[in-house]
């Protein structure tokens, strides 16, 4: 979950320079596109501009004459007709410019975002992850990364409109120096309480995204858990546990929704109560004599103008504060620093074995020891079973053979290099890893095999026969392109284990890790296997974590494992004979086996 540390309340200026900073990030990200909307924003407002000014010319050269003198419209008509046309053409191509660079302008930047969130994470460390939870994560890269560019949205126009107020105020000015005054103190007014407004919604956006993120990560964990929920019967619970944290939600909407609403109740109606009172100051002018009907009409027009740009400029304030409030928490992810380091040792040339040592290898959970000082050298070609009792370290000394996680102290070698010092991508193909979980993507089973790598056809086949997954893939009804579905349900246990099984083997990596990778399988199943591993020409070296003496004894060595150390490394009969605890463990292992056997076949029909 997100940190919940008190951050301090931001002051109006830290708001506002959050919001030039990331306004600033996201348009050097797109300079060019950013360019062509503003360009388009400012042909539009321009045009406005141009429109008021022609109006005027119109009113004074054509209608006036004509109403008052009764002179002919003749080519003054033709004139003010071609004008019209033209200021017409001139905005309707800034308005097409404008909205469709703006709305690319807005999707690339978060899409943008989210490959970066994507790259980021996938590069830190696994105890990073067990510091997040999924759900927050996932609404960091969906409703974050889209609301950090809310101010997007506005940006191009409101540049466009800047151009527009700041023209109209001129034109007024320029038109009588007492309502252009007039013009600019509303101006000032409005955006004062727009930005007032902006700040005490802030921190409440803030809010607002935490708990955005404490949903999605309620409905993560319902839907991912529906079998336990569902074998429990706990859904009335489930329910309503994410009923609170939808209904904080809509507390915290609520909340904002109320600033939001006053302060834009109130700043759309400035506008029109300032231009009505410079209205009357424009008549109290043309009575005066200072104005002529003509201007007049200018100045009404250009005020009228004026009241879209204003809360443009609102909107823009607000949005900027909502999406330095989504960018927090993506900049938090962004800022971590807990990145996998690598080193420069390229892969290894020959595709063979590799000797594996663990020199020293000390290694915990936040502060909690697994791992002691634990020595370990497995010559090349080798298969080593690991034995031990539950919490020794088995699991954990896998993970480091596959450098899912760094040691504290000490170092894992291959062909005696250290793997902090391979480079990037070197690990993953030279060790392969699979777990007792198995996790399989809502693909094919091709797709789940191959993850996209392009590999020959003919070595996947190979790939599965060692696997023993050949016979249920042929069975299938669309064979290598039949879809799994989300996490591979359409599959038993045992089926998703060969599944991973076999997509390790198609790599053909130089060490193959199996984290008790073939529990769910039948132990005469699981023997043939590993026998057609260890008799199979395959380039590798296999570390297994066994619990059944079947699979222990097909192992050439066998690393019994205890209070994280190796305590004892030799062939399965010389264990037997000579460490007590190791037979205790295997007759005990044994026994549980038989007991589930039994259990098993009394439900049986």
């Amino acid at each position: 979950m997100s940190s919940s540390a008190v951050r301090p309340v931001d002051t109006p200026a830290e708001v506002i320079g959050a919001g030039v900073r990331l306004i600033g990030r996201l348009v050097r990200d797109q300079p060019v596109v950013y360019a062509v909307a503003a360009a388009g924003a400012i042909a539009f407002t321009s045009a406005i501009i141009a429109s008021a000014v022609v109006i005027g010319h119109v009113t004074d050269d054509l209608v006036l004459p004509v109403l008052e003198s009764g002179e002919p419209a003749g080519p003054r008509l033709r004139s003010a007709l071609l004008l019209i046309l033209g200021v017409a053409v001139w905005k309707a191509t800034g308005i097409v410019l404008r909205r469709a660079t703006a709305g690319w302008l807005q999707f690339t930047a978060q899409s943008r975002i989210r490959k970066r969130l994507i790259a980021h994470q996938l590069g830190l460390s696994l105890s990073w992850y067990g510091s997040r939870s999924t759900g927050d994560l996932l609404s960091v890269a969906d409703n974050d990364a889209r609301q950090a560019t809310f101010v997007l949205a506005p940006l191009p126009f409101a540049t466009g409109v800047v151009f527009l107020i700041f023209g109209a105020v001129v034109v007024i000015t320029l038109t009588d120096p007492w309502l252009g005054a007039a013009a600019a103190l509303l101006l000032l007014l409005v955006m004062a309480i727009d930005l007032r407004g902006a700040w005490l919604t802030f921190e409440a956006m803030q809010e607002l995204q935490r708990r955005r993120g404490h949903l999605g990560d309620a409905a993560h964990e319902s839907f991912d858990g529906a079998l336990t929920v569902k074998s429990l019967g706990r859904e009335e619970y489930e329910t309503e546990r994410f009923a609170r944290s939808a209904h904080a939600l809509a507390d915290q909407f609520a909340l904002v929704g109320r600033t939001w609403t006053g302060y834009r109740a109130l700043t759309d109606t400035m506008p029109a109560l300032g231009a009505a009172l410079i209205l009357l100051l424009a008549v109290h002018r043309v009575s005066v004599g200072g104005l002529q009907t003509g201007e007049i009409v200018r100045v009404i027009y250009l005020l009228s103008l004026m009241s879209m740009p204003i809360k443009l400029i609102g909107f823009l304030m607000w949005d900027a504060a909502n999406s330095v409030a989504g960018s927090r928490r993506v900049e938090e992810v962004l800022g971590t620093d807990d990145a996998v380091p690598y080193g420069d040792v390229p892969q290894a040339v020959a595709a063979t074995p590799a000797p594996v040592t663990g020199r020293g290898i000390t290694f915990g959970y936040r502060g909690a020891p697994v791992l002691r000082d634990l020595q370990l050298d497995i010559p090349a070609g080798r298969t080593l079973a690991v034995v031990g009792p539950t919490g020794a370290g088995k699991s954990s000394l896998t993970l480091l053979l596959a450098r899912l996680w760094d040691p504290d102290a000490g170092a894992v070698e291959l062909d005696g290099r250290d793997l902090r010092d391979l480079a990037p991508g070197v690990v993953p193909s030279e060790v392969a890893y699979v777990a007792q979980d198995t996790f399989l993507f809502d693909d094919t089973v091709l797709g789940n095999l191959t993850l996209g790598a392009d590999v020959p056809f003919e070595q996947v086949e190979e790939a599965v026969r060692l696997a023993g997954a050949d016979g249920f893939i042929r069975a299938l009804p669309q064979g290598y392109d039949t879809p799994l579905g989300e996490r591979g349900t359409t599959l038993s246990g045992g089926q998703r284990q060969r599944i991973a099984l076999a997509r390790a083997l198609v790599r053909r990596p130089r060490v193959l890790v199996l984290d008790d990778a073939t529990s769910a399988l039948d132990p005469s199943v699981e023997a043939a296997i590993l026998r057609r591993l260890r008799d199979a020409a395959l380039p590798a070296t296999v570390v297994l974590v066994a619990y059944r003496r079947s699979s222990i004894v097909l192992a050439d060595e066998v690393a019994y494992v205890e209070d994280g150390r190796v305590v004892a490394h030799g062939t399965h009969d010389e264990l037997l004979a000579t460490v007590p605890g190791y037979a205790t463990l295997l007759t005990a292992y044994e026994v549980d086996a038989a007991r589930r056997e039994t259990e098993r076949a009394a439900v049986e029909p």
